[in-house]
C-alpha cells in the first residue's frame, strides 16, 4: 500500500521524486525505492512524510477507515463546500487572507476529511 499511496500523494502535489527527496532530505533513489516497495522508510521518516502531505501515517500505510467505511459525502455536502471555497478571502484568527487555487485545494481536502469524520460520528450516535 505505501508504495502506491506515496506515489499518489507525490504526484497529486506535482512533485518529482527529486523534489520530494530534497524536501525530505533523502536521496532520489530512496524515494524510488519506497515507491516500488523495495524498501520502506523508517518510522521517523514515515512521520515526516505524513506531516509533509498533511495525512496520517495510517493513511500512508493504507490502514485508514476512508476505504472501508460506508459513510460518504453527498453531492450536496460537496456543493456546500464549493460555495464556501468560492470566496476570494477568508478571515482566520482575526486576519484576512486571499485564497489561491492551491489554497482552496488544500482547504477543501482538510474540510472534506473533517466533514467526513463528523458525519461518521453522527451516524454512530444514531446507531
Amino acid at each position: 500500500m505505501l508504495p502506491e499511496i506515496l506515489k499518489k500523494e507525490r504526484t497529486n502535489k506535482g512533485l518529482s521524486q527529486a523534489n520530494l527527496a530534497t524536501i525530505l532530505g533523502v536521496s532520489q533513489q530512496a524515494i524510488g525505492s519506497w515507491e516500488v516497495g523495495r524498501t520502506s522508510p523508517d518510522p521517523e521518516m514515515l512521520k515526516k512524510i505524513a506531516n509533509y502531505f498533511n495525512v496520517s501515517t495510517d493513511h500512508l500505510l493504507g490502514n485508514d477507515s476512508l476505504k472501508t467505511d460506508s459513510v460518504k459525502l453527498t453531492k450536496k455536502d460537496l456543493g456546500n463546500l464549493d460555495k464556501l471555497l468560492q470566496q476570494a478571502e477568508v478571515t482566520f484568527d482575526s486576519d484576512t487572507y486571499k485564497l489561491t487555487d492551491d489554497d482552496r485545494t488544500k482547504i477543501r481536502s482538510a474540510l472534506e476529511l473533517a466533514f467526513f469524520d463528523a458525519k461518521k460520528r453522527n451516524k454512530r450516535k444514531k446507531d
